[in-house]
């Protein structure tokens, strides 16, 4: 069983998964840093211990900023997130490119300066909120699903190459959380979570010392599965 650090850096903390890991990690008794790109919906969420830095991931001149202002810290929650159901051949160039920008470019502008940190002062935690869309390509995913399967692949090489020191590195891949994206979804979504409960099942896997989690089960199950099968079943099961 691993401890949670003292302060962690929430990106994405504003709404759903993001605002429910603040409220939830404040009453462990974690300091927080509060990162999103509205400071007024950041100052309403009232969390105690908490900091707020306003940031855009999409825009290098406030990640600097924000960076220019961060505070001492030894754990970083990367959240932020855009979602646009599309397919290949409904294919908007620069809807793609927002989803890639958010979902993982944001974590490639965003966490240099911080793993130099962690790995100066050899302590730090680092946790990538992926998806469940990050095991297979997906229909209607274009965009969505590449970037999410980018992010738990840089989950992976971070984990990798930090296997030696005291910095820990974790994916953790939820299903469909309700939130003002997942309304998006014209289909039933399956075994569909609050996003309280979806950072109850975050917290526990902060909490514990494997690299990766993927729920909520059996669901997660699935998507594991699917590596494993031959493309062309994959093919046919979708």
């Amino acid at each position: 069983m691993s401890k949670l650090a003292k302060t962690y850096w929430i990106i994405g903390a504003s709404e759903g998964l993001g605002r429910s890991l603040a409220e939830k990690l404040s009453a462990e008794g974690c300091s927080l840093i509060l990162s999103a790109r509205s400071e007024t919906r950041l100052q309403e969420m009232g969390i105690p211990n908490a900091q707020i830095l306003p940031m855009d991931v999409t825009k290098p001149i406030s990640v600097d900023a924000a960076l220019a202002n961060l505070p001492k810290l030894d754990g970083v929650i990367y959240c932020a997130g855009a979602y646009e159901p599309m397919t290949a051949q409904n294919w908007d160039r620069e809807t793609g490119m927002f989803m890639m920008d958010v979902n993982v470019l944001g974590a490639m502008r965003v966490l240099p300066e911080v793993v130099q940190r962690f790995v100066e002062q050899d302590k730090g935690h680092i946790v990538l909120i992926g998806s469940l869309a990050a095991y297979h390509g997906l229909p209607g995913a274009v965009g969505y699903s590449t970037s999410k399967g980018a992010l738990m692949h840089l989950g992976e090489n971070l984990y990798i190459d930090l296997k030696s020191t005291n910095v820990r590195v974790q994916v953790t891949n939820p299903g469909f959380i309700e939130t003002r994206l997942t309304q998006k979804n014209s289909f039933e979504m399956t075994q569909l979570m609050t996003p309280d409960q979806a950072a109850d099942h975050v917290i526990k896997h902060m909490k514990r010392s494997r690299f990766r989690s993927a729920f909520p089960y059996p669901f997660a199950g699935v998507f594991r599965i699917l590596r494993l099968l031959p493309d062309s079943w994959v093919r046919r099961f979708f």
